[in-house]
């Protein structure tokens, strides 16, 4: 077992493993037993983990340079930056270290574009309920949970929340003031619920009409997750605004928020900034990743690994009485219990297999975009051996 630091911050749970290596779709522990990643660093390593092509780039861009600020030109900045808006309906990009980051700089554009257009009272901002967008104070103001905002209040004024999938409860908050509209395609902390095409489309036509922007946050759906390059692209609705982040740089810190021109003229030289943001070291990745993730052929794939993984896990847990419901968008999945999911997390740890909880009764699974068919029979079948109630007792056991 890890023990935890005296010198930590007590913001995790202590671990009770910790791993050592890792390759394509799994990890070792020290001892070299080898785990099933199908939580991914949070969904962090896409293309597995220590990606032969990824490591070549990431070594060879360390042994030439690092880091040198935003003060100076960074031409692999410039390429991806094209990169991700040739692949996108966006004209600009802004780079930064996080999705939180990538939220604040959502929030900041919104309303300064509504301040540089003369419209001083366009300052609201509307998010979702069971929504989760940070841990910032501007994406913790947009982030319903109660869970996450405790004890940190008084937070940004001006954010009120909706109901997910349900268009009446957005149009009766909406009015002139409203500056952004911030939504996830695919709900991930509140639960892997996806939203609805009428929903997202209703979303877009209240934009219109009132004047806001619409901002998606990709972070955890983006980038092939669910089975196209982005997820506007699944649910034709394009937005203004998006945030990327978890697996841009396929494990090195990197975000970025991608805007249209308009909004993105808002911004002038120092109005914005982030030191490390798009650094050559997490560009060099960043460009790996996007060159493989950003292309139909490989969310096509993705989309097929999903269907097959979501037959085999209805497959082995249909008829289980503890299986509320399982929700799947391409390799975005949660299995939703009647009780609390913990035990079932280290359930499935023992033999082998990681994933995680989140909404308290949602088995969560993200596994590396390149998981293959025979990966995803594994983790159907030990999941199917740990939920199902004949085996309960002996799959709980300490």
């Amino acid at each position: 077992m890890v023990r935890e630091s005296p010198f930590l911050m007590p913001t995790y749970e202590t671990p009770k493993i910790g791993f050592v290596r890792g390759r394509g779709a799994y990890l070792f522990d020290r001892a070299g037993r080898r785990y099933l990643d199908f939580i991914a660093g949070l969904g962090v390593n896409i293309l597995g983990h220590c990606p032969p092509t990824l490591v070549k780039a990431v070594v060879a861009q360390a042994n030439r340079l690092i880091h040198v600020s935003n003060l100076y030109r960074n031409e692999l900045q410039i390429r991806l930056a094209k990169q991700l808006c040739q692949a996108s309906f966006a004209d600009r990009v802004f780079f930064c270290n996080s999705g939180a980051e990538a939220i604040e700089t959502v929030i900041k554009a919104a309303r300064l574009y509504a301040y540089k257009r003369g419209e001083r009272r366009r300052n609201r901002i509307l998010s979702f309920e069971e929504s989760f967008h940070g841990r910032t104070y501007g994406a913790l103001s947009a982030t319903s949970r109660p869970s996450a905002r405790r004890g940190f209040g008084p937070l940004l004024p001006g954010v009120a929340f909706a109901r997910f999938n349900d268009l009446s409860s957005v149009e009766a908050l909406m009015d002139n003031r409203t500056c952004l509209l911030l939504v996830e395609p695919v709900l991930g902390e509140g639960g892997v619920i996806p939203a609805t095409c009428s929903f997202l489309m209703g979303l877009r036509r209240l934009c219109d009409a009132h004047g806001a922007l619409l901002a998606f946050d990709e972070i955890q759906c983006g980038l092939s997750r669910i089975g196209s390059p982005f997820a506007y692209e699944h649910y034709r609705v394009e937005p203004d605004l998006l945030a990327l982040a978890k697996g841009l740089a396929g494990g090195l810190p990197m975000g970025a928020m991608l805007a249209r021109e308009p909004v993105a003229s808002a911004f002038e030289a120092g109005s914005h900034g982030s030191t490390f943001g798009g650094n050559p070291l997490s560009c060099a990745a960043a460009l790996v990743v996007c060159r493989k993730v950003l292309t139909k052929h490989f969310a096509q794939r993705v989309a097929q690994t999903g269907r097959y993984f979501l037959g085999q896990l209805e497959e082995r847990l249909s008829n289980t009485p503890i299986v509320r419901d399982i929700r799947a968008i391409g390799l975005m999945v949660g299995i939703e219990l009647r009780e609390p999911g913990a035990p079932y997390v280290e359930a499935c740890r023992r033999r082998g297999l990681l994933i995680n909880c989140t909404a308290e009764r949602v088995l969560r699974l993200l596994p590396p975009l390149i998981v293959t068919q025979q990966q995803c029979r594994t983790a159907a079948r030990i999941l199917g051996a740990v939920i199902k109630r004949e085996k309960r007792a002996e799959s709980l056991r300490p």
